[in-house]
Formats: structure tokens, sequence, C-alpha cells
């Protein structure tokens, strides 16, 4: 099977020789060109200029061989385009300088056109398809609750206060929000696939933050407005605490399931059925000894059985993984056969 093949099969829950293999974060500090590329430019810069995004989503394709690359970019740029710039601080992380959090903030946001407002991933997957047709490449973007967290919170955090708060005592302006954001992310995914991705994920990253009854109130309605929007690739939902929502995961209209290295993967077929999953070795395993990746790359696959199974690390990639621990990974992914 070629690449193309391989990952469009696994996607759509249709046989395959072997598992295809990508892996979140594929591109980034953990290789040492990025690193020295970073030397020269900012995050954000990186981000914006779709020639040197190109070159680092190629890095890992060029080294790894993986079976799909993942266009390298940032989900929080979806911020700007509504209103909010956001900067990147080392050892601090993202800033929101001017959070959402009353009803004058909420007035303020705008609908962008996204085609305007968010041109460089599009871009550089095009680019990308250019450089190398024979690798599929993946798009993404936050889900709108994740999104909603950083533009209220104004920051990471570890309990979200702010984000939450307003969901108890402003529910109202907190769906407006979440409207807003799923419109926005579910146009900017699409415009991805119209630039050639083979299939899109939807980083839920904070849904472990909520209860179940509240994601399902807020959180969840606003990823099915979101996908809503998209059609004509797979479209892959992911949340590194998903064991938290995974009995109504499947509600988010998701072609395909990421699950996070918590969540045991032979558990999450029982509950999804034959919908098609990713994932999900623990990205902490790839800094054991190649004999120890082996076989745990090995139980995964077993559980996840013969159809509708894309490999990958179950959250991203480290930047202190010794290159050595990728390459056991991706070596067992791709000896695997089955019969």
């Amino acid at each position: 099977m070629d690449k193309h093949e391989r990952l469009g099969n696994a996607l759509r829950g249709l046989p395959v020789d072997r598992p295809p293999v990508w892996f979140m974060r594929q591109a980034g500090r953990y290789m040492a060109n990025y690193r020295e590329l970073r030397t020269r430019v900012s995050f954000l810069e990186l981000c914006h200029t779709p020639e040197i995004a190109c070159e680092v989503t190629l890095q890992p394709v060029e080294r790894f061989d993986p079976d799909a690359a993942i266009v390298f970019s940032d989900i929080l740029p979806v911020l700007s385009a509504i209103g909010r710039d956001f900067t990147m601080e080392k050892g601090v992380g993202p800033r929101v300088p001017q959070p959402v959090r009353t009803e004058a903030d909420v007035r303020s946001l705008v609908r962008p056109d996204v085609s305007e407002a968010l041109p460089w991933v599009p871009k550089t997957i095009e680019m990308f398809r250019s450089a190398r047709p024979d690798v599929p490449i993946l798009g993404f973007a936050g889900a709108p609750w994740t999104l909603f967290c950083y533009l209220v919170e104004g920051q990471g955090s570890k309990n979200w206060l702010e984000p939450k708060r307003m969901l108890m005592t402003a529910p109202h302006l907190a769906e407006q929000v979440l409207g807003l954001l799923a419109d926005v992310v579910g146009d900017y995914l699409q415009s991805q696939i119209d630039a050639g991705a083979a299939g899109v994920q939807m980083f839920d990253t904070w849904a472990g933050a909520l209860s179940r009854a509240d994601y399902e109130r807020f959180a969840l309605p606003a990823a099915i407005r979101a996908f809503e929007r998209v059609s004509g690739a797979p479209r892959i939902f992911y949340s590194k605490d998903l064991s938290a929502i995974l009995p109504i995961a499947k509600q988010t209209g998701a072609d395909v399931m990421g699950i996070d290295w918590r969540t045991d993967m032979a558990e999450a077929r029982q509950i999804l059925g034959d919908m098609p999953v990713q994932g999900n070795l623990d990205p902490i395993a790839l800094y054991g000894p190649p004999e120890s990746i082996e076989a745990k790359v090995q139980d995964i696959i077993r559980a996840a059985g013969p159809t509708g199974h894309v490999f990958n690390l179950g959250h991203g990639v480290l930047p202190t993984t010794p290159i050595e621990g990728v390459d056991a990974m991706m070596n067992a992914v791709k000896a695997w056969r089955w019969d």
C-alpha cells in the first residue's frame, strides 16, 4: 500500500496491511534541526510564514518516513482572528492580554472570513503537497471549548476558574462565544481540507476540566456545530482526557476518535464499536529501551484490531524525547503485518 491508501483506508475503517503511523507534535523541539531553526525565527513568525512552516512540517517526514504529516501550526491563531491577539512567552506559555469575561468583551469579538484572517495553514498545506505529493498531510484546529478556555482565562491554568465561572454565572454569554468559535473553527478546518488535507483533527485538550454534564451542555454542542461545517475528508476528534467523555464522544460527529494514553484501547473499542480510532502510546514510553517500546506498540495494535486504526501517541511527543525512542516506535509499527 502507498501512504495515501494506507491512511485513507484506516481512517475509513477499511483493510490495511499494517496500521499507518504518524505522531502528534512530530515536528518540534525534540529534533535538533528544529531547535536550530528556532534560534533564527520566533514561534509566531514560524507559524505565520508558510515557507518556514512547510520546512518544519517536512523535517520529521524526511527523518522518520511516517505515513502522514501534520501541518505545523498552533491552535491559538483562531483567537487573533476573532479579535484577541496572544503572545507565546518562553517558560510561561500562551498569554491573552485582553481576556473575554464581560458582555462588553463578548460584543467586541468579530466574525472573520477565515480565508483572509487565517491564510497561513492552507498555504502551508498546499506547499507541502507540492513538495511531497506522496505523503498525505493532516490539518488541525483547537476545539471551541479548549479555545474558550484560553480566551477567557487569558493564559494556561490547572483549574480553568474563569472559563468555568462564566459557564456558571453567564451561560448565555458562554454559549454565544462558543458558537462563534465553533463557526470559525469549522470554517478553518474546511479551508484546510479545501487546500488538500487528507483529514483534519480537532483538539479538545481541556475536555477533562468539565464534568460530563457540563461538557454535554456547553462543549459538546460547540464541537458538533464545528464539525457540521466540515466535509470532504475524515474528521478526527481528540482529547487528552477522553475517558471523562468517551461514552458521549461519538456525538461530536467525528469520523475517527483519537485515544489518549490514559484510556485503554480495548475498552475504547468496546464503547466505540466499529468507529475508527487513533492512538495511543504513552509519550513517556519513548524514553524506554527499544524492546519495551516494541512490546507496547504491539499490545496497542492487537487491542485496536486489524481495521480502522491509525497508530499514534496518546499525546504529543515531549521536547526531551530521545530520537532513538521515536525510531524504535516507528520501526515496530512498520514491521507489523496483519496476516
